[in-house]
């Protein structure tokens, strides 16, 4: 029997609410631009119900909090306006388009997943900057002139999971993807960058419906590795299912995968290429996690990291230039290596195609319910 799909505890969901609540309280009755009546709108849209999109709300609320706490935005508050996409693309190109329509909202936070932000950009071009947090697919580079990101492209990604395999001395590896746009592309720039050989290349649903007839059709090619390009929910489907047919073989995910913590024993000994993780010595990556830690009570993961810095660099946008739209779009694009601003996941420096500059994954493993380090991933 399957196991039910993994989902934020309620304490998160209380979290979600209350921030939601906090944000419509102190927003203004009228339709002012931002900062006219003291403060300063933003659009979040994401997959709230799922904890992955949890994760990237509440680094986005913690972000949100410390500006607010040291001044707000030379001294205006700043509002972010969650909204549930569900990763979704129809849903989320109709949140764009309120977003667009919206005459308060002067940048956006997101969307979350690739499928969603393919949707959205289509909306937002030519009226509004988005910087998506975990949106990989590599579709998305230079797909308009108004689409950023924090993360890595999954055609970089691809390369340094399939060298990390070979680090590891796999040879034979069997291929699951969610059959979406992040599942499909990252699968593919893995199959394409690894030399070694590919078992199987199949596509599964993102529950994982069918882990228990994957599971057994793997045990019997005895691959070396299996890597699954997908989320936390398939992946934890398939791991537990794993150990309970005593398949023992070694996981390896991307950043879909930093969320398999939620279940310390079917991932024990998973590995993970991460963009952030807990054990980052940098002092401003350390004081994001005792941050969060003391808000939320839980060790940040590249989800949390990403947003908190996707809404920190668009704050340090208005501080520059206000609250114009083209002003905001054009000072994201002039974010060279020489001008890069200081994330806690690292510099962020943005290509004419919107990518960032020299992002790469952490690879880390799963111990003990925690994300440790396995080794850089270049």
């Amino acid at each position: 029997m399957i196991q039910p799909p993994v989902h934020a505890p309620r304490p998160h969901r209380l979290r979600r609410r209350i921030a939601l609540l906090l944000a419509l309280a102190v927003a203004p009755a009228g339709g002012a631009c931002g900062g006219s009546s003291g403060t300063v709108h933003f659009g979040m849209a994401g997959p709230f119900d799922e904890g992955f999109g949890i994760a990237n709300q509440d680094g986005a609320v913690l972000a949100m909090e410390e500006i607010n706490a040291a001044g707000g935005i030379d001294g205006d508050s700043l509002v972010i306006d969650f909204q549930n996409d569900s990763g979704d693309g129809a849903r989320a190109a109709a949140i764009a388009q309120r977003f667009v329509d919206d005459a308060r909202v002067s940048a956006v936070v997101g969307h979350v997943t690739s499928g969603a932000m393919l949707a959205a950009v289509k909306v937002y071009d030519g009226h509004l900057a988005a910087v998506a947090t975990t949106a990989s697919s590599a579709e998305l580079t230079g797909i308009s002139r108004w689409a950023f990101r924090v993360i890595s492209s999954d055609s970089a990604n691809g390369v340094d999971l399939a060298r990390f395999a070979k680090r590891l001395g796999k040879r034979r590896v069997a291929v699951l993807y969610e059959n979406d746009a992040y599942g499909r592309g990252l699968a593919d720039n893995f199959r394409r960058n690894f030399d070694g050989e590919i078992l199987a290349l199949d596509p599964m649903d993102a529950d994982a419906s069918h882990a228990e007839v994957y599971v057994a059709w793997l045990a019997q090619r005895r691959p070396d590795l299996v890597f699954v390009a997908g989320t936390e929910r398939s992946g934890i489907a398939l791991m537990r299912e794993a150990r309970r047919q005593q398949f023992a073989v070694d996981f390896l995910g991307g950043d879909g995968w930093t969320g398999v913590v939620a279940d310390p024993v079917a991932a024990e000994g998973a590995y993970v290429g991460a963009p952030f993780t807990p054990l980052d010595p940098r002092p401003e990556a350390q004081r994001f996690v005792d941050a969060y830690r003391t808000r939320f009570h839980a060790e940040p993961d590249g989800n949390a990291a990403l947003a908190y810095d996707a809404v920190q660099l668009l704050a340090a946008a208005v501080r520059a230039v206000g609250t114009d739209r083209t002003r905001i779009r054009a000072w994201l694009a002039d974010r060279t290596t020489e001008r890069a601003f200081p994330g806690v996941t690292g510099a962020i420096a943005f290509l004419p195609s919107g990518d960032p500059i020299g992002k790469s994954f952490t690879m880390a493993r799963v111990t003990a319910g925690r994300l440790t380090l396995a080794e850089s991933a270049r």
